[in-house]
């Protein structure tokens, strides 16, 4: 298994903070928001990881080399960063999506390591990270059938049929990622390029069975405002994270 981090964005909605610094290495609770997930990945032995950057690419290449050595990396570049989106930087890892399972995240996540425990130790070999709570218009929001398969996935989706939120970690079968790199390649060939990697996964839903797993009792956060960095600097207190 492989992990995959998206972290290629310039991060604007968090200016001034990231006028200089990009946002995965913002600091949280005395480490940046990389090294929680690195450590995590670490820690179920997912030692093979592909980063894709773009702002700031040399600051965090040069932060990982010196503290994050003992695990192999895979750099790709978005030099298209600033116009475009999650789909594109998922899209510039297409050719290595089949080569494994694979843990993708977005750079912007805090989590404690317990939750890629839940997700790698999951009966679903396809599983999404989800907060079950209600949603606002910003969240990613999905809905699921009776047999607990997530059905539709998208910010646009209707707050009451929907279950909660997609925090931006999943983990990814071989199979599903083959179809994935696909319609990825789709997504961008018809001009999707400023989409979010999940507008590539709605419309496999039908084919293939995408479960979740319900993660709203650990304290988890998507970090795209200021008011999102200081929750997290008091959520990373609880003991989860003491690894």
């Amino acid at each position: 298994m492989q992990g995959l981090i998206l972290a290629a964005g310039a991060s604007r909605r968090l200016y001034p903070l990231t006028e200089k610094t990009p946002k995965c290495l913002l600091d949280i609770g005395g480490l940046p928001i990389l090294s929680h997930q690195l450590n995590a990945l670490k820690k179920y032995n997912i030692n093979e990881v592909i980063i894709v950057l773009g702002y700031y690419k040399e600051m965090i290449i040069d932060y990982i080399n010196k503290n994050h050595s003992e695990m192999k990396f895979t750099f790709i570049t978005n030099n298209h960063y600033l116009d475009t989106n999650t789909s594109y930087s998922a899209y510039l890892c297409k050719d290595f999506l089949s080569s494994s399972d694979t843990l993708l995240m977005n750079g912007d996540v805090l989590y404690p390591p317990t939750l890629l425990k839940q997700i790698i130790d999951s009966n679903y070999e396809t599983v999404l990270a989800v907060d079950i709570k209600r949603c606002g218009d910003e969240e990613v929001k999905v809905i699921i059938d009776d047999k607990k398969r997530i059905i539709s996935i998208g910010k646009e989706l209707d707050i009451e049929n929907s279950l909660g939120e997609f925090i931006g970690v999943a983990k990814l079968s071989t199979p599903f990622c083959n179809s994935f790199a696909s319609s990825l390649s789709k997504l961008i060939d018809d001009g999707g390029q400023s989409a979010y990697f999940e507008s590539a996964i709605e419309p496999m839903l039908n084919k293939h069975d995408v479960f979740f797993e319900d993660i709203s009792y650990l304290p988890c956060i998507e970090i795209d405002f200021k008011e999102d960095l200081q929750k997290a600097n008091e959520l990373v207190k609880n003991k989860l994270y003491n690894i």
